[in-house]
């Protein structure tokens, strides 16, 4: 029977000690083992300074694949907590052992795994072994919570703007006063961007020389610590550090942020959150709004803001922001006219008919429908698109439109609209399309994309997607007296 030895100590102090060291550990067990009818010692495993909390040990790691490889009859331990701690690791290393028909042995506890007994034995022994994890636990819990009302730091990383000595906290000079800067500013403009911003132009970094984040600079903004207060398990309690902030600046930053979030409640839901780029630059426009001073209190008005104007790129794009009632309005009736100009739509379908490069420009079908050359080209020749197929899904798409509830029309344009390229000379718009696909065996129906961008065109459940080129809304062919210029 091959034996493997398995030693462990969780410190340098510990593999040092005369009756806890591994030497002691292999020497106890080479006894048990020798002890035995035909038993030999294949190799020791020592993991000498690693803790039994986890399995990421080299010895560990190389006695299991060593067991896989079928060296190995049993495995024998000085105690079970040698091996592991974990009740979870255990049953692990137990599943393997069994799988690999291996015998465990732990020579001070008495039992084998092997016999009825044994595995009893190791299963009481792991849930006594849990319950005490458990009870320590508490008992830890309970010193937190009882420092906590004493109003004593339970230790850790100090919070930003703080420094520890004797297990106190202390303010920091330098940090405590950035903490008031954020302070200060969010309560001034009411925005975490407005702040992060102030300490990027400021140049102030954190305390490891990295820019602040937005989330580190909420994390600061709602912790009851910078007004000499502790919180522990979901309460707040008296601290007995020096506040850095007064309870005033601290409480009008959490009425704000308590404010933001009630409007966040009554917040618009946007037609094209999400689909909005802007043409100029190539950002995202991301949904916005402003409160302003009117006749009757005070108005609320909603944009599509570039998000470079959010990092302050000036001098990369000034197109800043439109209004989001003109802009869906805009896009919408443009839309619906596109729909009623037959000879518009015939006109773009024949372009795009007799230029099947562009009908595919940017797209995958080289690796979704042919794996040949030739064979892309066949395929890219019978793409054909119908316009009266054209005019009736965007005629069919408007009516359903105007039916559904405004959380509706978002699902629905999401379906139907791919994106939207907006600048202060044009809008362009991608739109979904069904497209025809002529002597394919595979479908004779598909969809795709009209408007204006790069597209795809790939093999989904039977179904073609592509893009083409066309402004949908064709602000530059129609009359400024019309309504197509482009909302600002």
């Amino acid at each position: 029977m091959n034996c493997a030895i398995y030693t462990r100590v969780s410190t340098d102090t510990q593999a040092e000690k005369e009756f806890s060291s591994c030497e002691a550990q292999e020497e106890k067990i080479k006894a048990f083992i020798k002890s035995q009818n035909n038993w030999k010692v294949f190799k020791v495993y020592s993991d000498p300074g690693f803790s039994g909390a986890n399995l990421n040990r080299p010895a560990l790691q190389e006695l299991l694949e060593d067991i896989k490889q079928g060296k190995i009859n049993i495995v024998l331990v000085y105690k079970i907590d040698r091996l592991t701690r974990s009740p979870k690791d255990f049953y692990y290393l137990m599943e393997i052992f069994e799988k690999y028909k291996v015998d465990f042995i732990s020579i001070t506890e008495r039992f084998d795994t092997s016999t009825p007994a044994g595995r009893l034995l190791r299963n009481i022994m792991l849930t006594f072994a849990q319950f005490e994890r458990e009870l320590a636990s508490e008992r830890t819990k309970d010193k937190m919570l009882q420092r906590a009302e004493k109003g004593l730091w339970n230790g850790g990383i100090p919070p930003f703007g703080y420094k520890a000595l004797n297990k106190k906290l202390i303010p920091d000079e330098k940090e405590s006063k950035i903490v008031k800067l954020i302070f200060e500013t969010y309560v001034e403009t009411g925005s975490v961007a407005e702040v992060y911003n102030t300490l990027k132009e400021k140049n102030i970094l954190n305390r490891y020389g990295k820019v602040f984040t937005k989330t580190s600079i909420k994390n600061i903004l709602s912790n009851p610590v910078y007004i000499g207060k502790l919180k522990y398990a979901g309460k707040i309690y008296n601290g007995l550090h020096q506040p850095i902030i007064s309870e005033l600046l601290f409480n009008e930053a959490q009425e704000l942020h308590k404010k933001k979030i009630r409007k966040m409640k009554l917040f618009r839901n946007y037609l094209f959150a999400g689909l909005v780029t802007c043409d100029e630059c190539g950002s995202k426009m991301t949904p916005t709004y402003t409160n302003k001073k009117a006749k009757r209190g005070r108005r609320r008005y909603f944009y599509y803001r570039c998000t470079s104007t959010l990092k302050r790129d000036w001098q990369v794009c000034t197109t800043r922001q439109v209004n989001a009632d003109r802009l869906e309005q805009f896009v919408l009736e443009n839309l619906e006219r596109v729909s009623r100009d037959e000879p518009y739509i015939e006109n773009l379908v024949f372009r795009l008919n007799h230029n099947p490069d562009e009908l595919v420009r940017n797209s995958l079908i080289k690796n979704r429908v042919s794996g040949d050359r030739a064979g892309f080209e066949l395929r890219k020749e019978q793409l054909k698109i119908d316009p009266q197929g054209l005019i009736f899904q965007l005629k069919t798409f408007l009516s359903t439109l105007s039916s559904l509830s405004r959380a509706e029309q978002v699902l629905l344009i999401r379906e139907r609209i791919d994106s939207i390229k907006y600048s202060k000379k044009r809008i362009r718009v991608n739109f979904k399309y069904s497209l025809k696909i002529n002597n394919l065996n595979h479908s004779q129906q598909g969809s795709g994309q009209v408007g204006v961008g790069g597209g795809r065109l790939e093999k989904e459940n039977q179904n073609f997607f592509s893009s083409c080129p066309s402004d949908l809304v064709r602000n530059k062919e129609m009359a400024p007296g019309e309504g197509l210029e482009p909302p600002t």
